[in-house]
């Protein structure tokens, strides 16, 4: 895997860690400041200053160093207790099951928003509250982003076979992600093992982007340019990074056999129906969030 790019760790969470994204985990969302998506569990009209008024005291802390002109709205902290003395007095007496925001412990719904660490390139499970938070640039010292619950379809002329066939990609469905860290595009397509990384030809990457604008339409680190290739011919969508994780995570719990079987086939249907269903006409404008 490339140095810097991350990916696996993002849809592959470390064995020390429990995954939080499961196939069923697909989020409703409505768009949110900045074009970024909410995801469910709010009304669709909450703001980053109503957002900013249930701040929780471990993530207004990350805000500290974020001048007021970059953070209109968001109340300065003071006093505040340090993480461990938040997550001790927020984590205690809860049922095992209980899922909570990663970044302040607050009690999250089964269908909430993913945040991007980009340090340790991970996603976190957030609250509406830190989701809503981290879509302002400088919220968390750059460390965290909102990944935004865009889906875009391509509804200008396919894909050819002769230019899938330029990228050498063994498999039929892959998906493209650009990394802040390394600065650059990275293959991966999902199998039983995990999500393996394909050597890139760059210049050909570039090319078939200039030429089908939707493959760089992708936010860097937080969406990803899907593509899938069946008989009936060659589609391409933008996908927020998690369900890039939950492909991963369906591949590796249904997977049977040589061939994957009749169930992961199934599964693999069923998701991309659910991108299908999703996803809204790309334009030039949509660029990027």
């Amino acid at each position: 895997m490339t140095s810097g790019s991350g990916l696996r760790r993002f849809v592959r969470p470390d064995p020390a860690r429990p995954e939080t994204a499961s196939p069923d985990s697909a989020r409703a969302g409505t768009e949110g400041p900045g074009g970024l998506a909410a995801p469910a569990g709010g009304p669709g009209q909450t703001s980053v200053q109503s957002a900013a008024d249930m701040l929780p005291p471990l993530v207004a802390e990350l805000l500290e160093s974020v001048p007021p002109e970059q953070a209109p709205g968001l109340p300065a902290p003071a006093g505040l207790p340090g993480p461990a003395g938040v997550l001790g007095a927020r984590g205690g007496g809860r049922a095992p099951d209980v899922e909570t925001c990663e970044l302040c412990a607050a009690e999250v719904p089964a269908e909430h928003g993913h945040v991007a660490d980009l340090e340790n390139a991970s996603l976190v499970c957030a609250c509406r509250a830190c989701y809503l938070l981290f879509t302002q640039p400088a919220a968390g010292r750059g460390r965290y982003r909102t990944v935004p619950d865009r889906y875009l379809s391509d509804p200008g002329p396919p894909l050819g076979a002769a230019e899938w066939d330029r990228l050498e990609i063994p498999v039929g469905l892959a998906f493209f992600f650009r990394s802040s860290a390394a600065d650059q595009v990275a293959g991966f397509y999902p199998s039983p093992a995990g999500v393996t990384e394909c050597v890139l030809d760059l210049g050909a990457w570039e090319q078939l982007a200039a030429d089908h604008p939707l493959l760089a339409a992708p936010a860097e680190d937080v969406e990803a340019a899907l593509i899938c290739r069946t008989d009936s011919g060659i589609e391409t969508f933008v996908v927020p990074i998690d369900a890039c994780y939950e492909l991963a995570g369906r591949m590796r719990l249904y997977w049977r056999g040589f061939d994957g079987g009749a169930e992961a086939r199934a599964s693999m249907a069923d998701f991309l129906d659910k991108v299908r269903s999703r996803a809204r006409p790309f334009r030039m404008e949509t660029r990027g969030g």
